[in-house]
């Protein structure tokens, strides 16, 4: 049976969702891992909604499910009915919406709120020991969460200082790394990479992610 990789997706779009080259990426390489991907993304709208061409906001209201359908061509769930038991392992990718979205984190700092049900996830996920992913921005909402419940962990926050001492302020570990690369907490079976953080290339983030994904389906098994 294929191991089964739940992907939290928040919109379609780095400025205002997901990264869509980071979450494509991250379903490529769950494919070409054996493993099968399962999408999920809140319902409700977006804290904003950017025209990514001019990188101005619009007033406009956009809806994270319908968003990520975009992404997931339509086969996609509400994180609501996100079960840790139905689920091997679980990723992150990164995009704007993954610290606006899935937290509060790029408006309120390491006073930032966590989605309900992705905190829900992330705990269950935490207490089967099954492991967690996070790309990009992606971390700074897990270290939200993780302090939330107790949890320290060692992150990546690319070359981002500020990133990286709000979660350290947390209490969390920064370990500096490339985007062609990964960082492996084994306590917690936690794995990051920093991707667009500090990407000069698609490239360069499709190796970050390969990796991730490699080392999250490897310790799924």
């Amino acid at each position: 049976m294929k191991q089964r990789i739940g992907v939290v997706l928040c919109g379609c779009g780095h400025r205002d969702g997901s990264e869509v080259h980071e979450a494509t990426l991250t379903l490529l390489a769950i494919d070409r891992a054996g493993a099968e991907a399962i999408c999920f993304a809140p319902q409700g709208a977006q804290r904003c909604t950017s025209n990514h061409l001019s990188g101005k906001n619009v007033d406009e209201e956009r809806d994270m499910l319908v968003e990520s359908a975009r992404i997931a061509r339509g086969k996609i769930q509400p994180l609501s009915e996100a079960k840790a038991d139905d689920l091997d392992a679980l990723i992150i990718p990164g995009g704007q919406g993954a610290a606006k979205n899935l937290s509060t984190y790029l408006v309120d700092g390491t006073n930032g709120s966590v989605n309900a049900p992705l905190t829900t996830l992330i705990e269950q996920m935490l207490h089967a020991q099954k492991p967690i992913g996070a790309i990009c921005i992606a971390p700074a909402t897990l270290a939200l969460a993780l302090a939330q419940l107790g949890v320290k962990a060692t992150l990546t926050a690319g070359t981002d200082d500020a990133v990286g001492t709000d979660i350290e302020t947390l209490g969390h570990h920064i370990e500096k790394a490339e985007a062609t690369d990964c960082v492996i907490d084994g306590a917690n079976r936690i794995v990051t990479t920093p991707a667009y953080m500090n990407a000069r290339s698609i490239g360069e983030v499709w190796e970050g992610i390969e990796k991730l994904v490699g080392a999250i389906v490897e310790m799924s098994r």
